[in-house]
């Protein structure tokens, strides 16, 4: 194991990584007035290695089935991505549609099709328009500041675009990591409606790639939620194009501990991005359950606080009640004995061994004054901990869909 340090990259995004351009363009996919960005590409100047995180649900995107039917190969140049129409619900015309836009792609950068990624998000039930996704390709820029561009392409519901880098120095040993994310609505853990590309210029070998992508996830992406809705498209892409000309990163490298725990960094910023600029939300909430069993518990925990309706609408109201978070941790499917229970909401301690605490009502009015809800809970069984991010439920999430058109 080597010792290094990470740090945020003022400006940073997709683009950072070394030998990774990227462009946008208005192709006229969303049905706004005015020109807006809808289609951009990520492309590299040598092949990556690449791995991908995908929707757990049993009905999946045309670019979802073509990502998983590619990233077998573990090889990758460029992804392409559309917002506006998500291509899903489509059947084979879909997936053909999916074909073509990577076929476009290739032509229009001089690689194999086989060798491009797609994804697609926006309305669902609707084919692609392919003669301007055709039109709109041409009219891609690549450069190197093109990340920003692609991060405000993918954008749908979305009120700001979600990008980060950082750079990692370990000896003699330089790389970056970047990427940038898109979510808004129908977010929830074990992949939600979300898209996330990452590069990195780091050398890392197929398997530990994959391997690093999914740990990452699992504590970021698939510890958020919205709404408690996952969607057919969900798509996280990973491409290392090894730029940085370092060792081969594998599992028992020296680099292989800082390479996880900085793309775990970036995935948790965008992570708790989505959560924050969830639909409506006014607040983000942060739920830490200590003291759990097993780890898997600890998780169930907080995701259940995280998504209770009762606790999102409360701290909407500036009203959270601890007897709400109880009730989740007894539902959520964790071991919990309510009598060793400890609870804490803004560092304000109002449960202790299961009863409550005499507080300050005006210290908990003040906690709800921040764009931050913090809770912490012990269940005193064991020494796993989880952390869970969500936001708060309101009116505007409701106008928001109810007005949104499949």
């Amino acid at each position: 194991m080597e010792s290094g340090q990470i740090d945020f990259i003022a400006g940073g995004t997709v683009t950072s990584s070394r030998g990774f351009r990227a462009g946008a363009t208005a192709a006229g996919i969303k049905k706004k007035a005015g020109p807006s960005l809808d289609l951009g590409i990520l492309f590299s100047e040598v092949s990556c290695v690449t791995a991908g995180v995908l929707t757990t649900s049993q009905i999946k995107s045309a670019p979802v089935i073509l990502c998983q039917e590619r990233l077998v190969r573990d090889t990758a140049v460029a992804i392409v991505v559309n917002s506006g129409c998500s291509n899903v619900y489509t059947g084979e015309p879909g997936l053909a549609d999916a074909r073509e836009m990577t076929a476009l792609t290739a032509t229009a950068l001089g690689s194999d099709p086989e060798d491009i990624l797609v994804a697609s998000t926006g309305v669902t039930g609707q084919r692609l328009p392919i003669d301007m996704i055709k039109d709109g390709v041409r009219q891609v820029v690549l450069s190197t500041e093109g990340g920003h561009e692609l991060a405000k392409a993918i954008m749908t519901t979305d009120t700001l675009p979600k990008e980060t880098a950082v750079i990692v120095r370990a000896g003699d040993d330089k790389f970056t990591i970047g990427g940038i994310a898109k979510g808004a609505g129908m977010i929830h853990p074990n992949m939600a409606t979300m898209l996330g590309f990452l590069t990195t210029d780091a050398a890392v070998e197929p398997a530990f790639l994959r391997s690093a992508l999914h740990q990452a996830t699992d504590v970021s992406f698939n510890m958020i939620s919205v709404d408690g809705d996952t969607s057919p498209s969900d798509t996280v892409l990973l491409m290392a194009n090894g730029l940085a000309k370092n060792k081969t990163i594998s599992a028992d490298s020296p680099l292989a501990q800082i390479f996880e725990q900085a793309l775990t960094q970036v995935c948790l910023y965008l992570a708790q991005a989505i959560a924050s600029d969830g639909e409506g939300a006014t607040r983000l909430i942060e739920a830490t359950v200590h003291g759990a069993t097993t780890m898997n518990d600890a998780r169930l925990a907080a995701k259940t606080i995280i998504t209770s309706s009762l606790v999102k609408t409360e701290v909407h109201g500036k009203n959270l009640s601890w007897g709400r978070i109880i009730a989740a941790l007894g539902r959520s499917g964790a071991a919990v004995v309510e009598s060793k229970i400890d609870i804490a909401i803004g560092g304000i301690k109002v449960v202790k061994a299961g009863r409550p605490l005499i507080f300050r009502k005006a210290d908990i009015l003040q906690v709800f004054e921040g764009k931050e809800v913090l809770i912490r809970v012990n269940l005193n069984l064991g020494a796993a901990s989880a952390t869970a991010w969500g936001c708060d439920l309101t009116s505007e999430y409701i106008s928001i869909n109810s007005q949104y058109r499949t």
